[in-house]
């Protein structure tokens, strides 16, 4: 049909490229060409993924060299960070919406100093849009790649920037609680993630130095207009998907007032949906969609308030907000194929 756009998905044999080919699926300006996993290539998507059993005519899986990228219309990268760009970075012509940590940072010296490496691509950090659809919508369109945010800075800063722009909140001290299912952490075997692991368990990690932190203070710093830092702790929870931050900021304001921030912020927007008062934001409110759900709460210490947000990690927190982007930069509906409600219970 030559009304569709041809992609390529890279990485398709992990979580988030498993997702992607689940929601370009049912697109309806999408025609998936391609797909690529170098360790399992030649086999089919039904092979790794069983849920993939009703879609026979799925592209069989390749290495990415042999994917003929002039006739590909955009590459969606799914692969690890440093794999990605040092791949990417080869390929000319299609447009990239890239999921992993390698265009999201701005400085390649930052890069370097919180990936343990140099970075494979310096000179396309100045092409990278960086990719939260909600506040990236006039860069989009022309931008020739999308560096996708990480599913721990799509909850944080949708909680946090509009707060932090309208200087609402104290960039001072700003701590963050965050959980995650264990897709969170991919599909690779990790002793760490063995079912008797996980279950009945909860478990911080990264603590005081997790990758994602330099990604939430370059976006808030350059709402704030001033240097921001955090501290932020994840956790691992025993759940496939889902994830929910708590953020306790300091206001001068009180929390009603955050929350018409908030409202004023989102009330057009289709994913972002600031909760009735009182109501708390649970990951089974958005599991397997696109949508966000946020709320503030007071704090019974004086000057303080509580802003939680929760998301689906492998949808808005990686291949959902990919679809977004992909849709805003060909100059598609933003809820193209993303119209999916959450899946409960």
């Amino acid at each position: 049909m030559t009304d569709r756009y041809r992609i390529a998905v890279l990485g398709a044999s992990g979580y988030t490229g498993a997702d992607l080919v689940r929601l370009a699926l049912t697109h309806p300006r999408i025609e998936i060409v391609a797909l690529a996993a170098n360790a399992k290539a030649g086999q089919t998507m039904a092979q790794i993924w069983p849920h993939f059993a009703p879609y026979p005519n799925l592209p069989v899986l390749v290495k990415a060299d042999s994917i003929d990228f002039a006739q590909i219309d955009a590459v969606f990268g799914c692969l690890p960070h440093a794999a990605s760009a040092e791949l990417l970075s080869t390929i000319t012509g299609p447009r990239i919406i890239d999921l992993s940590a390698d265009f999201r940072l701005k400085d390649a010296a930052t890069y370097a100093a919180w990936y343990g490496g140099a970075h494979p691509a310096p000179a396309l950090l100045a092409q990278a849009v960086y990719g939260l659809t909600e506040f990236a919508r006039d860069a989009l369109p022309a931008a020739r790649i999308a560096a996708c945010p990480g599913c721990y800075p799509t909850a944080v800063l949708l909680a946090l920037l509009p707060l932090v722009a309208a200087h609402a909140i104290s960039a001072d001290n700003i701590t963050v609680n965050a959980l995650s299912g264990v897709s969170g952490a991919g599909r690779s075997l990790k002793e760490a993630n063995l079912f008797p692991e996980v279950a009945e368990a909860v478990h911080p990690y990264g603590i005081g130095h997790h990758r994602h932190m330099p990604e939430m203070e370059q976006e808030l710093s350059l709402r704030a207009g001033r240097d921001v830092r955090i501290s932020f702790t994840p956790h691992l929870v025993p759940m496939n998907r889902g994830e929910l931050v708590t953020c306790i900021v300091e206001t001068q304001h009180g929390a009603d007032y955050l929350r018409e921030v908030l409202a004023d912020a989102y009330t057009r927007e289709p994913f972002v949906h600031l909760l009735p008062a009182g109501v708390a934001p649970a990951t089974r409110m958005v599991r397997g969609s696109n949508h966000v759900v946020l709320n503030v709460f007071a704090d019974r210490v004086p000057g303080r308030a509580i802003v939680i947000a929760a998301i689906d990690n492998l949808v808005k927190g990686s291949s959902g907000q990919a679809i977004q982007n992909f849709n805003l930069m060909f100059g598609l509906p933003e809820t193209m194929g993303l119209e999916q409600a959450p899946l409960f219970p």
